[in-house]
């Protein structure tokens, strides 16, 4: 990673062979992605009522906080409007709707201080994307819902990019963490006892970059960047949300970012969907990533 692209005027083509080699891009707020964002606000009015959701945390007790987005959470993952707000936001954005595929959108909070950084507010230590089943040549959209803070964003620790980690993405399938995992998230209150890829040697953070767009801009980075969620410190809870792409082109010639250290198994393609018609990805291309995860170099037997 060696660039921040800023509202670049470049085609889709061009724009994810640069995000396969590390490159970020970072745009302003667009009539789409303040559509998605405004509809996120609106599920949140309404499951917050008279309190503030970015200072809740202050005034709710730690439980009915974890509660609360339990409920708001898959209400917004699931809600067909999603599904028409992001394929709007990707065709705005210059992707093909009849060979861009997506996945649900993520609501996202980051609580300040240690009120919640656990299972339905995780706060995800150092990380790539890749390392829990997802394509090297995956995606990342990422838009605050609103203004956010360098204190309570995400932080990109470019030296890793390339680098390898060593890590523990062998023990992790994807069929099983959905199995035995997923659906658990809300009792994980104040620890986490889920096991996920994680760093297991020292990481070195800095330096670091922290892109900061306004609330409804957009951020798009390589599901192999190496990033994390920034300590919240700014006294507010940060909402967020994130999707992922894929180009079928992509996926079909096995084309994107390198694969430094990823052992996993299992895929998630079977998450995506077409934005011209919610068409399912192909399901053979989805049986041959799971084949080729199988036989991947990296892979060592779980310890």
């Amino acid at each position: 990673m060696s660039s921040v692209f800023s509202n670049a005027v470049l085609d889709d083509d061009t724009r994810r062979g640069l995000l396969f080699q590390g490159e970020v891009f970072v745009y302003s707020a667009t009539p789409a992605s303040l559509a998605l964002t405004g509809f996120a606000r609106e599920l949140i009015a309404e499951a917050f009522g008279d309190r503030d959701p970015e200072t809740a945390q202050h005034e709710m007790e730690v439980g009915a906080f974890a509660a609360l987005l339990a409920e708001l959470k898959p209400r917004f993952i699931h809600h067909p409007r999603c599904r028409e707000l992001l394929p709007a936001l990707l065709a705005e954005m210059g992707c093909d709707p009849d060979r861009t595929y997506f996945d649900v959108p993520r609501l996202r909070t980051s609580t300040s201080g240690d009120y919640l950084t656990t299972g339905i507010s995780y706060a995800f230590h150092p990380h790539r994307d890749c390392w829990y089943s997802a394509p090297f040549n995956q995606v990342n959209w990422w838009i605050p819902v609103f203004g956010i803070v360098p204190e309570n964003a995400m932080a990109f620790h470019p030296r890793y990019f390339d680098r390898p980690v060593l890590n523990g993405s062998a023990r992790y399938d994807y069929a099983e963490w959905n199995r035995t995992s997923r659906r658990t998230a809300a009792r994980h209150i104040g620890t986490d006892t889920r096991d996920q890829p994680k760093p297991e040697e020292p990481i070195e953070l800095d330096p670091q970059i922290r892109v900061v767009p306004e609330a409804g801009g957009m951020l798009v980075f390589s599901g192999a960047q190496f990033h994390s969620t920034v300590p919240n410190t700014s006294g507010r809870t940060r909402f967020s949300i994130d999707f992922r792409t894929v180009h079928l082109d992509d996926v079909r010639a096995r084309r994107g970012a390198p694969n430094v250290d990823a052992a996993c198994t299992g895929t998630t393609l079977r998450d995506f969907v077409r934005c011209s018609d919610l068409a399912a990805m192909p399901e053979e291309l989805a049986l041959d990533y799971e084949k080729r995860a199988l036989d991947n170099p990296l892979r060592t037997a779980p310890a």
